[in-house]
């Protein structure tokens, strides 16, 4: 199967191996911090509140493609196991490769998966219509929930771990879904006008 353009290769194409990784290295920067502030940003929501993470994981995701939107993801989480307190809930909660091997660790290691999939439907030009939009999130964020399932299932068993960490937050994956949905095929269809 052909494989699109991602929504970055569109908007700022460039010639030349030095400034491809350049250009790449700056977006990869820019998504760790974008992951982090969506980390700290707690928004009220039933029954829990939410922060922002997957939503930037399934965009960054579809608009940077596979690689480099597992790269964002894999640098964001270097910068955590180093001790840094990207994530939700640190320093309080602990830091470092501790916090990783916490009860969220499989979520932050699901990202990567989230990301990847996300990446990899967007070459496909899932990103392009609403449709697909919703089907691609809504994979991206069930490889999320599979992985960090499966880790919290481990620590404390697969009942607890579902009713814990999967059962509260559909409201706020069907929300982040939908606005992943207002975000990426209206991008497109602005980049459609402005290249005629």
């Amino acid at each position: 199967m052909t494989a699109y353009p991602t929504l970055l290769d569109t908007a700022l194409p460039v010639d030349g191996r030095t400034r491809r990784l350049l250009r790449d290295a700056g977006l990869a920067l820019a998504g760790s911090v974008l992951l982090t502030l969506s980390a700290k940003t707690q928004i009220p929501f039933y029954p829990v509140p939410m922060t922002m993470q997957t939503f930037v994981i399934m965009v960054l995701g579809m608009a940077l493609g596979p690689r480099l939107g597992t790269a964002t993801v894999m640098l964001y989480l270097a910068q955590g196991a180093l001790g840094l307190p990207v994530f939700a809930g640190t320093p309080e909660k602990g830091l470092g490769l501790a916090y990783m091997a916490g009860p969220t660790g499989g979520y932050l290691m699901g990202f990567v998966a989230g990301a990847w999939l996300c990446g990899a439907l967007a070459e496909r030009g899932w990103d392009r219509s609403w449709l697909k939009t919703v089907a691609a999130a809504g994979l991206g964020h069930a490889a999320v929930f599979a992985v960090g399932f499966a880790w919290l299932a481990v620590l404390i068993g697969a009942e607890t771990a579902f009713a814990a960490g999967v059962a509260p937050f559909w409201a706020a994956t069907l929300l982040k879904t939908a606005l992943a949905v207002a975000v990426l095929p209206p991008a497109w269809a602005v980049l459609r006008k402005v290249r005629g």
